[in-house]
């Protein structure tokens, strides 16, 4: 990678990775796009453009003009956001990523976009889900992630074309807020551990959930596009993960840090059917296997870290 174009740049994902990338790539080698502008150290540290996904001859000729030689696709409705809105979840995130595909293969890029454990589904095995396994999820942002991973393949297969994915489970982030989806609760739960020392959680007691911590799954993504090609099996759709808890878990470990922190339960009955077809775990081995992959951080490694980082930002904003 050397001249890289990313698409849903101010998104949960897309905004830490811009601020890695033009850190390790330089500034002017990336190019953010979405289809919205904030004033942003995404928009503001090197070149951006308004970018709307559906429209794929803007994006065949950003990614022309901009002498891309990869397309990191991150535009795309979370899950519970595209449950709300089905039909503007499947035309935007199917309708993107086809756009996205063409315009990388017209161009002869390499080509990211992230799967999800979204993409599984309540007949998939629940404990240590395989890489390879059965994928019936019954959600929309489901379904658009195993057509994604299946286009992803399809374009590899017939065309050529160096397509790479991740299946992330739920992010955790301490620079970017919720963004709608399922696994939110547990970037949120931090934030209100700083302000209210509580939180209510929309996910019931007992339900267990992948995670990573973002700066891990910045760090795969980066490692996956670099790795060998020769040595990829999978490509789209590598299982990833550093820990799987359920809230309880999470309460526990914020409070070795915050004695007082309580928390209660509201279950959201739409976020806590999706959160029930995923798996409780996942196993990573064959993106260990065939790149390397590996993270830093547990869950209490992880939430000692968000905590302090979140502190600090409430202290700064108090000034």
């Amino acid at each position: 990678m050397k001249k890289i174009m990313v698409t849903g740049a101010l998104g949960q994902i897309g905004s830490e990775l811009i601020t890695k990338l033009r850190k390790e790539y330089g500034s002017d080698n990336i190019l953010a796009t979405d289809i919205r502008n904030v004033v942003s150290p995404v928009s503001e540290s090197g070149p951006f453009e308004i970018l709307d996904v559906t429209d794929g001859e803007k994006m065949h000729q950003l990614a022309k003009d901009f002498k891309a030689d990869t397309m990191i696709h991150m535009a795309a409705l979370l899950s519970a956001t595209a449950e709300a809105k089905p039909l503007l979840a499947w035309n935007l995130n199917m309708g993107g990523l086809v756009n996205a595909l063409e315009a990388s293969r017209e161009l002869g890029l390499q080509f990211f976009t992230p799967s999800s454990i979204g993409a599984f589904g309540p007949s998939t095995p629940k404990k240590n889900t395989p890489q390879d396994t059965l994928q019936r999820p019954t959600t929309m942002y489901g379904v658009n992630k195993v057509s994604g991973e299946l286009l992803c393949d399809y374009y590899f297969n017939k065309f050529g074309l160096d397509t790479r994915g991740l299946r992330f489970p739920g992010l955790i982030s301490n620079e970017t807020l919720p963004g709608g989806g399922t696994t939110d609760y547990a970037v949120d739960i931090y934030y209100k551990a700083i302000k209210e020392a509580s939180y209510t959680s929309y996910i019931a007691a007992g339900t267990y959930m992948d995670m990573m911590y973002m700066p891990d799954a910045l760090q795969a993504i980066v490692d996956l596009m670099e790795a060998d090609a020769s040595k990829l099996i999978h490509r789209n759709a590598f299982n990833v993960t550093a820990m799987s808890f359920e809230p309880e878990q999470i309460a526990a470990s914020i409070r070795k840090e915050i004695p007082t922190f309580t928390m209660d339960f509201e279950v959201d009955p739409i976020r806590q059917a999706i959160a029930n077809s995923w798996p409780d775990s996942i196993d990573a081995a064959a993106a260990k296997e065939e790149w390397g992959f590996s993270y830093k951080y547990d869950l209490d490694a992880m939430t000692k870290d968000m905590l302090t980082k979140l502190a600090a930002k409430q202290t700064a904003d108090l000034l």
